[in-house]
């Protein structure tokens, strides 16, 4: 009797390797008949700046949520490390979660709170340092991006591109081995869209941070990626350098990569 489901192949749990800081394989996941991601395998390079793009409703954000542990997949691995976060406990994931520092789309800063209140809300929350110490490695923090005289003011005082670069303050101040972006320039014009690239870019060299940014805007990814993945319909269907994925002729990319006016028609 033939079997009306198809079973999926059972993914193999990647050999370590110290390039790459997250490895994914066989990455499944589901909301009721939707199924989001179907099989992702992905590497994220150690101290580079790892682009992860793709159009809307392709799954990029929920892949992103799956790497810090906020989603449990219905299949597959996720190594960190060399560690898989996927049969961790809560209290297991959140030590793994320290290593990860968060920017959020649109910042995601609280109203209510001064600028100064905003960064300091990580370490408030996870350690037990003195009000003393956490002034001091908040003032360090935004004079390192910038921001220094901003601290009590608050963010609707702020431009899009000051807001971001609060937000990436407040995710260093707990000293991250991995910055996650999501969507970091949507809604700035070109030129705070490129000091947000640049903030990008200089916080991971001067830092060696590993990146993982999700967009979909292909004049950043170009201007700053260092490894660039396509993700399209639940899987990823590209990987390479910026230089590779410009002249890499699968349809579903050549496309992307046309209609967004980085490429011209062949």
């Amino acid at each position: 009797m033939v079997s009306l489901f198809r079973k999926r192949k059972v993914a193999q749990v990647p050999v370590r390797d110290e390039r790459f800081q997250i490895q994914v394989r066989g990455l499944h996941k589901r909301f009721g008949d939707n199924e989001v991601l179907r099989g992702v395998d992905l590497d994220i390079e150690r101290h580079q700046i790892n682009i992860i793009i793709g159009g809307s409703g392709q799954g990029k954000s929920v892949l992103l949520k799956h790497l810090i542990g906020l989603i449990k997949p219905d299949q597959g691995q996720i190594l960190v490390d060399g560690m898989d976060i996927v049969p961790l406990k809560d209290y297991q994931l959140n030590e793994v979660r320290r290593k990860f520092g968060m920017l959020f789309q649109y910042a995601a800063l609280f109203d209510s709170l001064t600028v100064e209140e905003n960064v300091a809300f990580p370490l408030v929350e996870h350690t037990k340092k003195s009000k003393a110490e956490v002034r001091e490695i908040v003032r360090a923090k935004l004079d390192a991006l910038g921001l220094h005289g901003t601290e009590k003011r608050f963010p609707s005082e702020l431009s899009g591109g000051m807001r971001k670069r609060v937000g990436l303050a407040r995710a260093l101040v707990l000293e991250p081995d991995i910055l996650m972006y999501d969507e970091p320039t949507t809604g700035l014009d070109p030129i705070a869209t490129k000091n947000v690239d640049n903030m990008i870019a200089e916080t991971a060299e001067r830092l060696g941070v590993t990146s993982v940014v999700i967009s979909h805007d292909m004049a950043s990814t170009f201007r700053i990626g260092d490894r660039i993945a396509m993700l399209n319909e639940g899987t990823i269907v590209v990987v390479g350098t910026p230089a590779e994925i410009m002249h890499n002729d699968h349809p579903v990319l050549r496309e992307f990569l046309t209609t967004s006016g980085v490429v011209g028609h062949r």
